[in-house]
């Protein structure tokens, strides 16, 4: 009898506990009230120096008087950017932009990952912390610095390069003069002050790859090289995509300052890129509208790109920005 009834009991399922209520936003406020101080700084940062800013634009759509102001300045609507397309100007200024940003592509953004994948490889602590340490300095020189460093080596009569080079092969080179040798120096500058620094990414990323995947990798006997091609490189693949979309959006951003200090009167016609014409328009000339409309062309430009190569990742199976 005993055994009936125990059989009989029916043991009720326990009872799932109610879902948490989200609390309520003032509640989480509260609580991570120190979390929001620390976000305060650079949400303002953006809000007064990047976001407000967006409401001149307009401007490139009128005729702009700085007398007048935004609100009285009469409305042009796409007349500056007319101008711009139909400019002389335009087609040799747009070349020499995407020339010098396909350089930056091709060779400035791989040196950092080559770079950290060759730190990657040393096994003696101390070599490998002397060589991080002597690539980051370049990065906290100002261009001046660059372009005076620049300046020394490759002048024409005191530049040590061009000198020795000179006395080799018993020509006269100019490199600071010649149109020619304008792009490579500027390359040379860009690699030697940007790839110690970039390669902090790609150096905190090699950190997360599985040791036992390099242990695997030499069961199976690979080498040195296959295991950087088949085990370091697929480990960082997403954060190289991440970077090169970021990179996408500065892709017409070939670096005023840098471009403006090298330039002169002999490599102007290869030289001047939108950067330096926004300035010579803008500054110079007073020329606010119409520089404006510039600055929105390349930003466009940018934000397509970014979606661009967003779209393309994620179509090849990355996981892209968004």
């Amino acid at each position: 009898m005993t055994g009936t009834s125990v059989s009989s009991t029916q043991i009720a399922p326990p009872e799932t506990p109610p879902p948490t209520a989200k609390a309520p936003l003032r509640a989480r406020a509260r609580r991570y009230r120190w979390l929001y101080l620390l976000l305060l700084p650079g949400v303002l940062y953006f809000l007064i120096f990047r976001y407000l800013p967006m409401f001149g634009l307009v401007i490139a759509f009128q005729d702009y008087l700085p007398f007048l102001g935004i609100s009285g300045s009469p409305w042009v609507g796409f007349q500056h950017f007319e101008e711009l397309f139909s400019s002389p100007d335009f087609p040799r200024i747009m070349g020499n932009t995407l020339f010098l940003a396909a350089l930056n592509i091709l060779i400035v953004f791989p040196a950092p990952i080559i770079v950290a994948l060759m730190l990657n490889e040393l096994r003696v602590q101390v070599v490998k912390r002397s060589i991080q340490s002597l690539i980051y300095i370049p990065h906290f020189l100002s261009w001046t610095i660059v372009a005076s460093l620049t300046y020394l080596l490759f002048a024409l009569d005191i530049g040590a390069v061009t000198s020795f080079v000179n006395d080799l092969t018993g020509g006269n080179v100019a490199f600071l003069t010649d149109p020619d040798w304008f792009r490579p120096l500027i390359i040379l500058q860009s690699l030697w002050k940007a790839t110690g620094w970039g390669t902090i990414i790609y150096l905190a990323a090699l950190t997360s790859v599985d040791p036992n995947l390099y242990e695997a990798a030499k069961l199976d006997g690979a080498n040195r090289w296959q295991q950087m091609w088949h085990v370091t490189l697929p480990a960082i693949a997403s954060t190289v995509v991440v970077m090169a979309i970021l990179s996408m959006g500065n892709f017409l951003d070939t670096g005023f300052e840098q471009i403006y200090l090298m330039i002169n009167s002999l490599n102007r016609p290869v030289a001047e890129v939108f950067d330096t014409y926004v300035y010579s328009l803008g500054i110079e000339q007073g020329s606010f509208s119409y520089s404006t409309a510039v600055g929105m062309f390349k930003a466009v430009i940018g934000v397509a790109l970014v979606f661009g190569s967003n779209w393309i990742a994620r179509r090849f199976g990355q996981r892209g920005l968004f």
